[in-house]
């Protein structure tokens, strides 16, 4: 799966993140190697997994020969990301986690992407995936299905979602991505390490693009015997959402309050 398929993705290193759901991390390496392509690299870093998952990894690893990156303990997103990028060695990362399945068309579009980062070195990170309740709401029209993301402090900006340029859904950097924005912030909740990095990316004039036809690429599917982690937020957004008044309200605070903390630097 690294170098023996039909099409190798030259310069580009897999890095798949992996907790607690291997059976997901089967059905991504087996969708991959069905779309007949492979990569410099497969890096799986695992951030703690129960035994029963480790387990399974290390026979996953020895039948399909990826690069596997243990931890004792689970120390958060942050650093299952860091101790995976810590190990590439192409000068480009497709990041991906492992409850996402690509669809044929993605394949096109990172050959796509990957030809743009090559000629173009302004682009920083190249997204292929956004959920379909938080499409990126600034987008300007680029070339091959890509938009440039667009952020802006002025207030007609009034989307709190133009924040979130970068993300952890599937992307693909470069391996220098820490060079220029800070290797990841290390804490136990994944979504303030994904904030902390959507900061660091504006503030260091990270430049993006995104494909907008997203739906076309990724498929994120979480079955009942490996669920995504619950997010409070989340739950209190839909409650919101159900009652207008109160919705537009609480969209307007937190504008207020991701603009106040951006530009404090919270």
């Amino acid at each position: 799966m690294t170098k023996n398929s039909n099409q190798l993705i030259s310069g580009v290193t897999l890095l798949i993140t992996h907790y607690n759901r291997s059976e997901s991390l089967l059905r991504l390496l087996k969708t991959i190697a069905g779309h007949e392509i492979s990569f410099e690299q497969i890096i799986v870093s695992d951030d703690g997994s129960k035994k029963e998952h480790q387990d399974r990894l290390k026979g996953m690893q020895q039948q399909l020969g990826f690069t596997l990156i243990m931890a004792p303990v689970n120390k958060g997103l942050g650093n299952n990301i860091n101790k995976g990028m810590d190990a590439v060695k192409s000068p480009y990362i497709l990041y991906i986690q492992e409850d996402f399945v690509p669809k044929a068309a993605f394949i096109t579009a990172l050959k796509d992407g990957l030809e743009i980062m090559k000629s173009e070195p302004q682009w920083d990170i190249v997204r292929f995936y956004s959920f379909p309740w938080s499409p990126y709401p600034y987008l300007k029209p680029y070339k091959k299905g890509f938009s440039k993301m667009i952020f802006s402090l002025w207030p007609w900006y009034t989307n709190h979602l133009k924040f979130h340029v970068y993300s952890d859904h599937p992307h693909l950097k470069r391996a220098g991505f820490t060079e220029k924005f800070g290797r990841y912030f290390e804490a136990p909740n994944g979504d303030v390490t994904e904030m902390k990095m959507c900061r660091s990316f504006l503030k260091n004039d990270g430049k993006a693009l995104y494909y907008k036809n997203y739906k076309e690429l990724f498929e994120h599917d979480n079955p009942e015997d490996e669920p995504g982690l619950f997010r409070p937020d989340k739950v209190k957004t839909k409650t919101y959402a159900d009652i207008k008044p109160l919705y537009w309200a609480y969209l307007k605070y937190k504008l207020m309050k991701d603009t106040v903390s951006f530009v404090l630097n919270k």
